[in-house]
C-alpha cells in the first residue's frame, strides 16, 4: 500500500510593514534648523544691514578740524542732540563695539550671556508649543518654562559679573558719545534733511523687534 505524502501547507513570505510615521524623535528637527529660526536670523541680518547702510562717513565723524570747546552747558546739550541726530548709526556702532570688546575680555560673562540667549531662543521662543520640555520624566508647561527662564535671567544678570560688565560698557559708550557730541561743532552738518532724534536708537530696536516677531509667532504656533 503506497504511503500518502502529507499535504503541503502554503507558506507566505513575511513582509515588513513600513511605519506609518517616523518616531517623534526623528520627526523633530533641532530648533536651529527650523524655517522660523532661519527667517529670524535673515530678518535681523537685513535690519542690521539696512541700519548700517545709513551710517555717516567715519572720516566725517573723526574730523579733528570740527572739534571745538562748547561755550556753555546748554550749547553742549544742543550739540549732543544735533550730532546724535546726524551720527546716530555711527554712535550705535561704536557703543556696540565697546560692549562687544568688554564681553570678549570677560569670557565667563560672555559664556553666561550666550547660554542665557540660547536658552530663551531654543527653550521658549522657537520651541513649538506642541513639544513640551521633559526633564527627568517631568513635563514643564509654557508658564513653568517662562518662570524658570526669568529666574535664570535674574541669576545671570544680577548674581554674576554679566550685569556689571554690561552696565560698565554701556556707561563708557554713552560717555564717549556725549563727549564727542559736545565737542563736535555741528555747523557743517546738513541737519535739515535728517529725521528727528527720537527715531534713532529706539526706532532701530523697534524695527528689528517688529521684523523678527512674525518668525517667533510662526515658531510658537
Amino acid at each position: 500500500m503506497a504511503s500518502t505524502s502529507p499535504p503541503t501547507l502554503p507558506i507566505s513570505n513575511p513582509q515588513t510593514v513600513p511605519s506609518a510615521a517616523p518616531s517623534s524623535l526623528e520627526s523633530q528637527s533641532p530648533p536651529i534648523a527650523t524655517p522660523a529660526f532661519r527667517a529670524f536670523i535673515n530678518r535681523i541680518s537685513e535690519t542690521v544691514a539696512n541700519g548700517l547702510s545709513q551710517r555717516r562717513p567715519w572720516a566725517e565723524l573723526a574730523d579733528r578740524s570740527a572739534l571745538s570747546k562748547p561755550e556753555s552747558i546748554s550749547d553742549a546739550a544742543v550739540r549732543i542732540r544735533k550730532n546724535y541726530s546726524y551720527f546716530k548709526v555711527n554712535y550705535l556702532a561704536v557703543a556696540t563695539a565697546i560692549v562687544g570688546f568688554s564681553l570678549v575680555t570677560h569670557p565667563f560673562s560672555l559664556a553666561f550671556l550666550l547660554c542665557l540667549l540660547a536658552s530663551w531662543l531654543f527653550l521658549y521662543l522657537f520651541r513649538p508649543s506642541d513639544q513640551p520640555i521633559v526633564v527627568l520624566g517631568r513635563t514643564f508647561s509654557d508658564r513653568e518654562t517662562l518662570g524658570c527662564l526669568i529666574l535664570f535671567s535674574i541669576f545671570v544678570v544680577f548674581l554674576t559679573d554679566v550685569g556689571s560688565v554690561l552696565v560698565s560698557a554701556v556707561m563708557v559708550g554713552v560717555a564717549l558719545i556725549c563727549a564727542h557730541g559736545a565737542f563736535r561743532a555741528p555747523e557743517d552738518l546738513f541737519l535739515d534733511e535728517q529725521e528727528p532724534a527720537a527715531t534713532g536708537f529706539l526706532s532701530f530696536l523697534g524695527g528689528a523687534a517688529s521684523s523678527a516677531a512674525p518668525a517667533v509667532i510662526a515658531a510658537r504656533g
